[in-house]
């Protein structure tokens, strides 16, 4: 039996759908297929029911799943044990950083960094939420900031700040309000940006202004944050993004956009600090994992 063995499996048993588990894994369903038959065949074992439309864990595959994403983290963890078995004794972290931190939760970031600077030296690192979050699960990173939500088992998550959204407009065509309805949006088309920049709020928000009226769409690829401020700016569209005007988002702001509250919609996003729990407690990250609780207790709201 082999890891990819049960990558494979446990691929599978999250999605429940080997096209789906294929794409995650960048292969094709076929040989996906067959290298869940052969471990079913290693173990003597049916590890899932499968039909043309539905695939079920069986008894067997059931109590496999957590043998074998305990084998996986064990392995995942072997880098940072070394890591720590040969650290000096100041060690260097990496703490992911999205695009858009709030100055607020950045200055939290530098209080952490100088409450630990006798153990760690912190150094930060930019990424898209998917990236980091991946980064840190595979132990690249030892913590990152994060857009919620975030769905990995083996990660634990500290909510750490919300933040209002509203609608980006053209400012010329709603020049005097100092808020908007979804009704006052229908004519406009829905600016989404790349969806390699996209955290996964983003999509659950598109299918809300989807269903509540917002039925145009105009999706960018390979512009950046700045695409989206073009569309709005030449009044072919709106966006959303945070409302404060302290946000580091406003640094995309171009002329003839206005940042405004939506009156019959509520909308905001989550950041959370992220870790691998077998990094935490009883493990190497232990004394800075309980300094952040410590800085980050208090969520920050804006």
């Amino acid at each position: 039996m082999e890891l990819l063995h049960l990558r494979y499996f446990v691929a599978v048993a999250e999605e429940l759908n080997f096209s789906a588990a294929a794409r995650k894994l960048h292969m094709a369903a076929s040989p996906l297929s067959q290298r869940i038959k052969d471990l079913e065949h290693e173990l003597g074992r049916r590890l899932f029911d499968r039909s043309t439309h539905h695939v079920a864990l069986t008894p067997a595959g059931t109590a496999l799943l957590p043998i074998a994403r305990d084998v996986l983290e064990q392995v995942g963890s072997i880098r940072w044990r070394l890591d720590q078995a040969t650290a000096p004794a100041r060690a260097t972290v990496f703490i992911g950083m999205p695009a858009g931190i709030h100055p607020v939760l950045r200055e939290r970031v530098n209080v952490l960094a100088e409450r630990v600077e006798a153990r760690f030296e912190i150094k930060r690192w930019p990424g898209t939420t998917a990236d980091l979050v991946a980064a840190v699960k595979d132990g690249k990173l030892a913590l990152s900031l994060a857009r919620l939500p975030v769905q990995e088992a083996s990660l634990e998550t500290l909510h750490v700040m919300t933040e209002r959204l509203g609608a980006v407009v053209p400012a010329d065509q709603f020049r005097g309000r100092e808020s908007v309805k979804l009704a006052d949006l229908a004519d406009l088309a829905y600016a989404k940006a790349p969806e390699e920049l996209m955290p996964a709020y983003f999509e659950q928000l598109d299918r809300q202004l989807f269903e509540l009226g917002i039925r145009k769409r105009i999706q960018l690829s390979n512009t950046g944050y700045q695409g989206t401020s073009e569309i709005v700016s030449s009044g072919l569209g709106f966006s959303v993004s945070m409302l404060d005007e302290d946000s580091a988002m406003r640094g995309y702001q171009l002329e003839n956009m206005a940042v405004l509250p939506f009156e019959d919609f509520r909308a905001q996003l989550d950041t959370g600090l992220l870790w691998r729990r077998d990094r935490g407690e009883n493990g190497d990250l232990e004394e800075i994992i309980g300094t952040a609780r410590e800085v980050f207790a208090a969520p920050i709201v804006k």
